[in-house]
């Protein structure tokens, strides 16, 4: 069964491409079901501790899912699935289909590929294959693919050498693939060989969970590529990069002398990730950019918590992935509803579509109360165990940066919200309609998704649980809630009935005295329904409140922004290509030149033969 689910999604691939070719509505139908069929035998068919071996060129390879990748593959089947309803509406009418809907294929594969490999060759492999399906769909709209694909290509290149390396040198000292054989005899490595492997790893894995300074590539590449892949993107293939990061963390790091050091600086490392990526979300007058940064620091986070690695930290920060990836997908899909209908994602130029699409407004409003961490949704949760966490295992500092970056988080939340749906009714929006049912369902049902796990966390903390008893962490006998006072005070399932009824009723009261105020005559005015100082503004100025938003913010914290790490890059990659040019001054491709060469490096030769030979 396991074939028939990788042979299906590769067929699935192919046909989708050569079916665009013959029908649209054909193409559209074989690239849902390469999806879906798939993904209900998985789901029916494979169970937790299934694998299946073969032999490729010498090598043994293993497929087969643990609970630790059946947790994550609900990230990645469940969120490719409901982006691939949504990407049929969002992409009608754009050109070359049946290549992005391919991709979109090859980069659920891959994923759930990576999930499924128990060796290190299929692991690689996989990697790849995500890793240039998704390189496709950032460069797939031809916009700065020179700027854009370029960086991101070099640095999934770096982080690919830096993992094959890792790989080439366990193999030397293992004399084997598998991943098991790696964790079971890394305690017998030389010390050396036990830092430069996680560190090799690690940071394969930490250029695709965007973790500073690997990060600069994820606001262009997330903002650049389409919408209706952003979502995945951003909710399900920076999870490959966490779930890696995991692995190394938990079963090689601690064997490791001294590598409490090494926790400490990936922690740190990802608090940095959090406050950076925050404070470049608020900066950002475009949505798709907002949410890429938000998405690098969302990612910080997690990465703090798999750092720390406490019992109660890998709890929050594998409930965080899972959350991350419903909110994370909700609101790229809301941004792509919006540019949709409108044409634009920027906050400056659109604004108060509460009136004209009230369900994307409230698909959004879900997402980013998840996110921000407010009761009664899931952020909530997997925040307040994160700084639990930070506390029990004192963490002081380190709790106080990371809540430094959810309080600022606040800022960005607003601004998307009030940008795009909150702000003044401007005429030329007056076209504006909802998007269609096929690209609002997905979001709401990943919306409220965010409301089913903070009230009913265990539906997800239970497999989280199973994966980490599976990993060696000590047995919680199903009481895994008590190590939290948030569960220890309301039980296993976080009893918020008292916090979510308020709630109900302030949205209940605002509701209705909202509808019977819209009863009575109303006049909606636009921004240059105004006057300033006696005068009226013209048709051209934009008074739109998103203009130079939070400028007080910025302007107080622009010191922490000035050194950016893209700036040292940018000096290498300058260095490196006056290098470069001098190369190839020196091979002119001429004969008589190269015969020039060989004359001069005998003459050195002779001339210095008893200092270099002693002769």
């Amino acid at each position: 069964m396991i074939y028939l689910i990788f042979v299906i999604f590769l067929g699935g691939a192919a046909l989708t491409w050569l079916s665009g070719k013959i029908h649209p509505i054909l193409r559209d139908v074989v690239f849902l079901a390469s999806l879906i069929v798939p993904s209900v035998l998985f789901y029916m068919n494979v169970e937790v501790g299934q694998t299946v071996s073969f032999s490729l060129i010498g090598y043994k390879l293993s497929w087969g899912i643990n609970y630790l990748g059946y947790l994550f593959s609900y990230i990645v089947v469940g969120l490719g699935v409901l982006a691939g309803f949504y990407a049929i509406p969002a992409m009608k009418g754009k050109k070359n289909l049946g290549f992005f809907y391919s991709n979109f294929v090859l980069s659920i594969m891959s994923m759930l590929g990576i999930l499924f490999s128990r060796d290190l060759i299929s692991f690689f492999i996989f990697w790849e294959i995500m890793t240039w399906s998704s390189y496709l769909m950032v460069v797939f709209q031809g916009k700065d693919v020179q700027k854009v694909g370029i960086k991101y290509f070099v640095f999934s290149a770096i982080g690919a050498y830096a993992m094959l390396m890792a790989i080439v040198i366990i193999y030397s000292l293992n004399q084997s693939m598998m991943i098991s054989d790696l964790v079971s005899s890394f305690a017998s490595f030389d010390p050396t060989m036990q830092w430069l492997i996680p560190i090799l790893l690690l940071v394969g894995f930490g250029v695709k969970s965007a973790m500073m300074p690997l990060h600069v590539w994820a606001s262009g590449s997330y903002s650049h590529a389409p919408m209706a892949y952003t979502s995945i993107f951003s909710g399900a293939l920076s999870k490959m990069g966490i779930y890696g990061m995991v692995i190394v963390m938990v079963s090689l790091v601690p064997i490791i002398p001294e590598g409490f050091w090494l926790r400490e600086t990936i922690a740190w490392l990802g608090a940095i990730t959090a406050v950076g990526g925050t404070l470049w979300a608020v900066a950002q007058d475009d949505a798709k950019k907002l949410l890429a940064y938000s998405s690098v620091a969302q990612l910080g986070y997690i990465i703090v918590g798999v750092a720390v690695g406490t019992p109660l930290a890998m709890l929050a920060a594998l409930f965080m992935a899972v959350m991350h990836g419903l909110f994370k997908g909700a609101l790229f899909m809301v941004t792509g509803a919006v540019e949709r209908q409108t044409g634009t994602s920027n906050f400056t130029e659109v604004t108060g579509l509460i009136r004209k699409m009230p369900w994307t407004f409230l698909a959004a409003l879900m997402s980013i109360i998840a996110l921000a961490g407010i009761p009664p949704l899931g952020g909530f949760v997997g925040k307040w165990m994160l700084y639990e966490s930070l506390i029990g295992s004192s963490h002081y500092i380190l709790v106080i940066v990371i809540f430094f970056s959810s309080t600022a988080a606040f800022l960005y939340c607003y601004k998307f919200l009030f940008g795009f749906f909150l702000g003044q009714e401007e005429k030329e929006w007056a076209h504006v309609k909802e998007a269609p049912a096929m690209m609002v369902v997905p979001m709401l049902l990943l919306a409220f998704g965010t409301f089913v796990l903070g009230a009913f966390p265990g539906l997800i903390l239970d497999p989280i649980n199973a994966g980490m008893q599976e990993m060696g962490f000590a047995s919680t006998q199903g009481k895994y809630w008590e190590m939290s006072m948030l569960f220890n005070e309301w039980g296993d399932q976080i009893m918020l009935q008292p916090i979510l009824y308020a709630i109900i009723a302030v949205f209940a009261f605002f509701a209705i005295f909202l509808t019977i105020k819209g009863f009575k005559k109303t006049r909606y005015v636009t921004t240059k329904d105004i006057s300033s100082s006696g005068e009226v503004p013209l048709e051209h100025e934009n008074l739109t409140f998103s203009v130079n938003f939070f400028q007080p913010f910025l302007r107080t914290v622009e010191p922490l922004m000035k050194r950016q790490i893209d700036k040292y890059y940018n000096e290498f990659g300058r260095g490196m290509e006056a290098l470069f040019d001098f190369t190839r001054r020196v091979y002119t491709g001429n004969g008589q030149t190269y015969a020039l060469y060989a004359v001069i490096f005998i003459v050195i030769l002779l001339m210095f033969k008893n200092t270099l030979f002693g002769l």
